[in-house]
Order: structure tokens, then sequence, then C-alpha cells
């Protein structure tokens, strides 16, 4: 089975302030977890992971039901466990945007 990528708000804007090498390690990444979305590291359980590039780490969720990868934040070294709590915070909204995204896929 092959799960879909999505990215949230916050992940775009994050993204769009690295150089185009960052960018394309984050596609390359991306193409992985198409086949496999567990390969990261699990941050707690098996559906929040991270991978890390250089000093950065990327952070995903993991939706089985949706099948779906949803790009959720990147962050360096210093900020990683504000990055993590915060996403842990915003878990259900997370759902909804991905839910939203899916919907608005299903139409174009």
């Amino acid at each position: 089975m092959k799960y879909k990528i999505y990215h949230s708000q916050r992940f775009k804007k994050e993204l769009t302030k690295f150089d185009k090498k960052f960018q394309d390690r984050v596609d390359k990444i991306e193409d992985e977890l198409v086949e496999n979305p567990y390969s990261g590291k699990p941050l707690g359980v098996k559906w929040f992971r991270e991978k890390r590039y250089e000093n950065y780490r990327i952070y995903y969720l993991i939706y089985d039901d949706l099948e779906s990868v949803f790009m959720a934040g990147i962050s360096d070294k210093k900020d990683q466990q504000k990055v993590i709590n915060t996403i842990k915070l915003l878990l259900e909204l997370f759902r909804k945007e991905l839910e939203s995204l899916i919907d608005k896929n299903k139409f174009t």
C-alpha cells in the first residue's frame, strides 16, 4: 500500500525558509515515506516520527486509516522538544487539516 504525503500549513511555511538542497532532501524523504511511512525514528508512539537530515529534524504523523503521511514540522536540535510538544498539542487540528486537504484532492 502506498501512502499519500500532505504538508501542514506550518510545514509549508517552514520549508520555504530552507535552500534548494534541503528541500530536495525533504522530497527524497517523502518519496521513501510513500513506500514505508514507518522508516523514521518513533517519538513515543508508532504514528509520530522524525527523520534527521544534517542538524535538522523533520516531523511527521502517520494516519493508517487515511493512508496518509502528514508532514507536521521542522526543527534544529535546539528547538526539538518545543516543536515535538507543539505538534502533540495540535494533533486534533492537524487531523482536521489533513482531512480537509484529502477532501479538496477528491475534487481536483
